[in-house]
C-alpha cells in the first residue's frame, strides 16, 4: 500500500506541475526575472504549495504515525546554519541556472525533454558526493541522522 500511495501523490503532484507549467523551465526563469518580463504565476503557484504544506506539518507534528500507518519523520533541528545557508544558495543558484529544481525535472525528464536529463544526472552526482562526505563526516564524529520520532498519538 505505501507504494501505491508513494505513486498517486506523485503522479498528482506531477501533474500539478505539467498543468501550472512549473516543469517549463522557461517558465521558471521568467519567474526569476526580476528586471526583465517577470511572471509572478510561480509566486502563485508557490504561495498555494506552501499553505497546504503548513496545514499538512501542523497535523504531522501532533502525530506519531501517518493516516497510512508508517513512522513520522520530521526534522529535529529548526536552527538556520551555514550548512542550512549553503545548500540554499546551491540550490538557487541551480535553479537560475538551469530553471529546473528536483521535481520538475523529473517531471520534464518524463515528458523527454533533454536539457532536463543533463540536471537530472548532475542533481543525482551531486547527491551521491554529499551522501558520501556525509557518511565519512559520520564516521569520523559518531553523529546519527537528523531526524526524530515526534511524540504524541
Amino acid at each position: 500500500m505505501p507504494v501505491f500511495t508513494s505513486l498517486l501523490a506523485g503522479l498528482v503532484f506531477g501533474i500539478g506541475l505539467m498543468v501550472s507549467s512549473m516543469a517549463n523551465p522557461a517558465k521558471v526563469l521568467g519567474f526569476l526575472d526580476l528586471f526583465g518580463r517577470w511572471d509572478p504565476s510561480l509566486a502563485l503557484v508557490m504561495g498555494g504549495a506552501v499553505a497546504v504544506a503548513s496545514a499538512g506539518f501542523f497535523m504531522a507534528r501532533r502525530r506519531a504515525v501517518s493516516l497510512l500507518g508508517a513512522a513520522m519523520q520530521l526534522p529535529a533541528s529548526r536552527q538556520i546554519d551555514r550548512r542550512l545557508v549553503a545548500g540554499s544558495v546551491l540550490f538557487g543558484i541551480g535553479w537560475g541556472v538551469a530553471g529546473f529544481c528536483p521535481g520538475p525535472a523529473l517531471v520534464a525528464l518524463g515528458m523527454g525533454r533533454g536539457k532536463a536529463g543533463v540536471f537530472v544526472a548532475a542533481m543525482l552526482a551531486g547527491m551521491a558526493l554529499f551522501e558520501l562526505i556525509e557518511r565519512l563526516g559520520r564516521t569520523r564524529s559518531g553523529q546519527q541522522t537528523g531526524f526524530q520520532q515526534p511524540t504524541g498519538r
